[in-house]
């Protein structure tokens, strides 16, 4: 009898505790990045970039990362077409601040220090502005959970994002849709005030090396009605990779 008191106790802790995860945005949002953590990740991605008019077109980049969620540096290069073969972006992500990006530039020879003023911009003609390149730290925003609704047909955790003061943006609030089965974020809305500025959907999520993984994503540009939706290919994660790789001098060289 006290075996079944010292079970049946047991399983209303663990209840307990998972019906409080699911009522903490704060809580869901970091188990969502922890069970996406990875020590490195590299892939090949495919950027098709649809405009307004609906003229396409396609750009290809080779990215690595390295370090824990919020605290890695990434490289990303385009590999195609000729005209952008070679361009580069270091994003070094910080915990506490907002991250250092370079961007090299193999026509004129120079990288350039992109300049917190200048992360609304556009990242060389995609719907992607630099800020969305980079990895953000569940401390430095704070959470409210606004609904439980399905998406895609998946049952959702809707949850919004606001800044923390020193936390630089261009967006005001955020929403995020991350999936109550498995904890992947599957869209993000983001505002300035009551304006959608851009949307990001992770579509056609596998399981590669245990982590659940979106092999799409489509960013949609409200002010420019354009899109761009980037095809994951090649994904490896926890390769060894060497940290001197990930700086300004490395950044410089062709792979």
């Amino acid at each position: 009898m006290n075996r079944i008191r010292t079970l049946c106790g047991i399983v209303t802790f663990v209840t307990l505790c998972a019906t409080a995860l699911a009522q903490d945005p704060r809580a869901i949002i970091k188990e969502a990045q922890d069970r996406a953590n990875s020590t490195s990740q590299r892939y090949e991605g495919t950027l098709k970039v649809i405009d307004g008019t609906n003229k396409v077109t396609e750009k290809r980049w080779n990215f690595e990362r390295i370090g824990s969620h919020g605290n890695s540096k990434s490289i990303l290069r385009f590999s195609a077409p000729a005209e952008v073969k070679g361009v580069a972006l270091l994003v070094v992500n910080h915990p506490d601040r907002s991250s250092d990006q370079w961007m090299w530039t193999p026509a004129i020879g120079r990288e350039r220090r992109i300049a917190l003023q200048d992360r609304s911009q556009r990242f060389f003609g995609t719907d992607f502005s630099f800020e969305d390149l980079e990895e953000r730290d569940t401390d430095q925003f704070d959470f409210r959970l606004l609904a439980e609704e399905p998406l895609e047909g998946e049952v959702c955790w809707k949850i919004e994002s606001k800044p923390r003061q020193g936390k630089v943006s261009q967006y005001t609030h955020s929403h995020v849709w991350v999936r109550k089965d498995n904890y992947v974020v599957v869209q993000i809305e983001n505002f300035k005030k009551d304006e959608l500025i851009r949307r990001a959907k992770y579509t056609n999520i596998q399981r590669v090396q245990n982590i659940w993984t979106a092999q799409n994503i489509e960013m949609f540009d409200s002010g420019r009605k354009s899109r761009t939706i980037l095809t994951i290919d090649k994904l490896q994660y926890n390769l060894p990779m060497k940290d001197e790789n990930f700086t300004i001098q490395a950044m410089r060289r062709e792979p």
